[in-house]
């Protein structure tokens, strides 16, 4: 993204919020720049997560609803910044405020994952509707922005969502309908203050099937070769999801997101666009076992913090 949503235009919006809430940007640090510009702002014991698109702005409410309902039951999440009302509007921009917590040691395991995992399932849905899981609405919307994408691509990736589509909803309406992180990895989760492992970024935070939330780290696995990974993981929460008669269409949602995420980057990275077309490429061949690079570890100059799960 560029212009009204490129780093220099948030970083300023990131001002203008901490000026807002009366507090100092200085040393203010750029965590991501994604969907959202996230900023940590340590001496002020604060993280912004301003939303980069207009479409987004229904996100930040849901999310910001979220945090005061995790706050109420004691939630394994992070906690949205005490005293600011919320979300927090800055000219078109739409910000969330959350506490501010410091790396530490040791860092989150996907152990710790598949525990958090386990207590976040039993919290039931909130008392306030949130949308259903439904990753090919998601990828639909990647695909109409999509300026680098041939037709003949655009062809395919469509007709795939075509062909998940009514299976993704005789899946919801077989199976429980419970909360989901719905963007569930190692990397969503912090250490609180207490020592508490919490998980944060609640974008992709919906009612879905519970399966849904172990399927990253698997597909993760097999794609980038994760070894031992998805084992740690369904021992802690005490389920593998490889074995669940759901596991080839969850495995097929995921691969879509992980490959639809590079579209927005085809005009803009030539080392994106060669793994995106090598990805496109496993999955026409109907190759599970293909090894993928992640995007992260890809020249992507227009992103910071980038990853298979924005």
């Amino acid at each position: 993204m560029s212009g009204r949503f490129s780093e220099q235009a948030m970083t300023e919006a990131m001002r203008d919020v901490a000026a807002s809430l009366g507090v100092s940007s200085e040393n203010a640090k750029l965590l991501r720049l994604t969907n959202n510009a996230v900023f940590a702002l340590p001496t002020s014991g604060i993280v912004i997560r301003i939303a980069r698109t207009h479409r987004l702005r229904d996100r930040v409410t849901k999310v910001v609803l979220l945090g005061h309902w995790f706050a109420d039951i004691d939630a394994p999440t992070i906690r949205l910044a005490p005293g600011v009302e919320q979300p927090v509007e800055v000219g078109t921009l739409t910000a969330s405020v959350w506490e501010y917590l410091p790396a530490g040691s040791p860092t989150p395991t996907v152990e710790d994952l598949g525990r958090v995992l386990r207590e976040f399932h039993s919290l039931g849905p909130p008392p306030f509707l949130l949308p259903n899981w439904d990753p090919v609405a998601d990828a639909r919307k990647r695909l109409a922005d999509a300026d680098g994408l041939g037709e003949n691509d655009r062809g395919f990736l469509g007709q795939w969502c075509d062909r998940l589509e009514p299976q993704i909803v005789a899946m919801n309406q077989r199976a429980a309908q419970g909360l989901i992180h719905g963007d569930a990895h190692a990397s969503n989760l912090l250490k609180g203050l207490s020592g508490r492992t919490v998980l944060c970024d609640f974008d992709a935070t919906c009612v879905g099937p519970w399966q849904v939330d172990l399927t990253a780290v698997a597909v993760g696995e097999r794609r980038f070769g994760r070894t031992g990974a998805h084992e740690a993981l369904a021992s802690a929460y005490g389920h593998d999801v490889t074995s669940d008669p759901s596991w080839p269409l969850l495995r097929e949602t995921r691969e879509l997101k992980m490959i639809v995420a590079a579209v927005p980057l085809l005009t803009a990275s030539e080392q994106v666009t060669a793994e995106f077309d090598r990805r496109l490429q496993s999955v026409r061949e109907d190759d599970h076992e293909a090894p993928w690079t992640p995007f992260a570890d890809l020249t992507t100059p227009s992103k910071k913090g980038w990853s298979d799960d924005d």
